[in-house]
């Protein structure tokens, strides 16, 4: 029989409410209550946890990361994914879909093997959720720091090989004739995101009827919004339907843009996101993205030509950054990196809140700044700030 273990004096931040004065109890991997303070004995635990000064979450799921910590998913070396899993958690990110680059084929199947394999083991750090597989199958013209020669027509094949670990797909829907694909993505339960996309505003309507409606990196890698051609940011913002991830580095995406789009899409419409390269918590200097080398000085990660390449950004910050942008609700902003993504990911019942039955994955925040003091995952603690 698993030790029941309480989490008091924190500040709970629920899907719609911060509250005080509750205890959180979690025996093993599973919330199992949360109960006033008045009512808790601690002699009923194994462990209580001193939460003073922070506020307390659910852990943060990125759906969007290829690396940190110098490794990243492409990496041919196993011992890259565990690197990130195990450095996510000092971040608050307690589950993560690592994300392909646009390669040729071979690579791509062999990252999505590892991250098949990873996927089973039991977690040391960050859960891994799937795969998100950003690209081949992306339009050339709004390529990004995405590889031009590795661009590739969309292959039903591989998605019927690897649908069990594919989670979210991001592609250009206008570059694709075969509509069997989407419907076998569907089939998969595969999220078909649009992204590095020139889509018309017609075509990503048409896209929101077929049940395709995810954007990746809302205003990165796609036309400009423009006033008689809306286009996919006009799409995007407008309709209802539309989950959009945002990147909130304060350098990919301004910040009056981060307040239109919470202003559009409102707590459930957007998702935060990093989409980070390994040198994310590694500091100014030069790495390398997708074969190509990539500059990281100030904070920005950039290839020779000037491209944006990633972010260095960590999940952490991007909560924070959104927060002091937008002045959002606390709440509004941890469910863009929680529950929406659970949501997304159709792991909701599961994970993306504190809530009785769900697993025991917790994020302690500083009441200040939001630094991660310490991290749970699946009742374990695997990160801890060194006093």
């Amino acid at each position: 029989m698993n030790a029941v273990k309480a989490v008091v004096n924190g500040n709970l931040v629920l899907e719609r409410e911060i509250v005080s004065g509750q205890v959180l109890l979690y025996e093993g991997d599973t919330i199992r209550d949360i109960m006033g303070q008045r009512f808790f004995r601690p002699r009923m635990c194994e462990e209580v946890i001193d939460a003073t000064g922070c506020f307390v979450t659910a852990g943060f799921i990125n759906e969007h990361i290829h690396g940190c910590g110098g490794a990243d998913a492409m990496d041919e070396a196993d011992h890259a994914l565990e690197t990130m899993a195990a450095l996510l958690p000092q971040t608050g990110v307690t589950a993560f879909l690592p994300t392909t680059m646009t390669y040729e084929r071979s690579r791509i199947e062999a990252a999505l093997t590892r991250i098949r394999t990873a996927r089973c083991k039991k977690p040391q750090g960050a859960r891994i959720l799937g795969a998100h597989m950003e690209g081949p199958f992306i339009n050339e013209q709004y390529k990004g720091a995405q590889e031009a020669a590795a661009i590739a027509k969309a292959d039903i094949s591989l998605i019927e090989d690897y649908g069990d670990i594919i989670k979210i797909i991001t592609l250009a829907p206008e570059t694709i004739d075969d509509e069997t694909f989407f419907a076998l993505c569907r089939d998969k339960d595969i999220v078909v995101s649009v992204g590095h996309s020139a889509a018309t505003y017609e075509e990503m309507a048409g896209m929101a009827d077929c049940g395709v409606y995810h954007v990746t990196h809302l205003f990165n890698a796609m036309p400009a919004f423009h006033h008689r051609q809306p286009g996919l940011i006009g799409a995007a913002l407008t309709d209802d339907r539309a989950h959009c991830e945002l990147i909130c580095d304060n350098i990919h995406v301004h910040r009056t843009a981060q307040v239109l789009a919470y202003k559009a899409k409102g707590r459930d419409g957007l998702i935060l996101i990093t989409d980070s390269l390994r040198a994310c918590l590694m500091g100014d200097g030069l790495f390398e993205l997708g074969g190509r080398e990539v500059l990281v000085r100030d904070g920005r990660a950039r290839l020779a030509d000037g491209t944006l390449a990633g972010s260095i950004v960590t999940m952490d910050r991007a909560v924070f950054n959104f927060l002091v942008n937008t002045g959002a609700p606390l709440p509004d902003v941890i469910a863009m990196a929680t529950i929406n993504p659970a949501r997304d990911l159709g792991v909701a019942e599961r994970l993306g809140s504190l809530e009785k039955g769900k697993q025991a994955d917790i994020t302690f925040l500083d009441d200040g700044d939001l630094h991660v003091r310490r991290t749970i995952v699946a009742g374990e603690t695997v990160y801890m700030e060194t006093p």
